[in-house]
């Protein structure tokens, strides 16, 4: 998949729109329309951003189900990103977005740097359906109420999705591993909760 705006300047983006919007902020429908992205990447990118930084509530839980049908979409194969209109519909307030831009700023910016093709095989249509089955495990964790399940996975998502923009298969990896050992963690705890209750 390829996007309008480099990786380079995606934040730029964010950070530019956080400080054009008004007091309600936009919805998700808006952020991509001037974000001008139609691609899997970019767009799980800007959801993922919100549950990254801790103590941001409200967000992650705006932007967590959308989060799911897209990355369910890139595992089917669908070669854009579309969101029902009931979660299109979501809005972001101008506070959450400019959150939103300073934390991707803050804990992203290093991904501008180190950012470039490699293993661009992985981004090809099978193996987007593949990264697109695992995001949406990552993705379902964010839903679990248990301290700090949104930031983990959400930071596995957004290595991936900047990965994606950027054709960098290394950060692909990256993220995927993050999300995977969080999910492997989450398991272990629920099992282990059943053990000593039944114990």
């Amino acid at each position: 998949m390829t996007t309008e705006l480099s990786p380079r300047t995606f934040l730029q983006s964010i950070e530019s729109m956080a400080a054009e919007a008004p007091e309600e902020g936009f919805t998700l429908r808006e952020i991509f329309d001037r974000l001008h992205e139609r691609a899997f990447g970019a767009a799980l990118f800007i959801l993922a951003l919100p549950c990254c930084i801790p103590f941001l509530y409200g967000v992650p839980q705006v932007v967590s189900l959308p989060m799911m049908v897209l990355a369910g979409q890139m595992a089917m194969g669908r070669r854009e990103p579309w969101l029902p209109e009931k979660f299109a519909s979501r809005k972001i307030d101008r506070k959450g977005l400019t959150r939103t831009a300073k934390g991707g700023r803050k804990w992203f910016g290093w991904l501008e740097k180190i950012a470039r093709p490699r293993l661009t095989f992985l981004m090809a249509p099978v193996g987007e359906r593949v990264i697109g089955l695992f995001m949406v495990f990552f993705c379902a964790s964010i839903l679990v109420p248990l301290p700090s399940t949104n930031t983990v996975p959400g930071i596995g998502v957004a290595i991936v999705a900047f990965g994606l923009m950027a054709r960098d298969g290394i950060l692909v990896i990256l993220g995927s591993v993050i999300g995977t050992a969080w999910i492997a963690t989450l398991i272990a705890l629920v099992a282990l909760g059943v053990r000593t209750v039944s114990g």
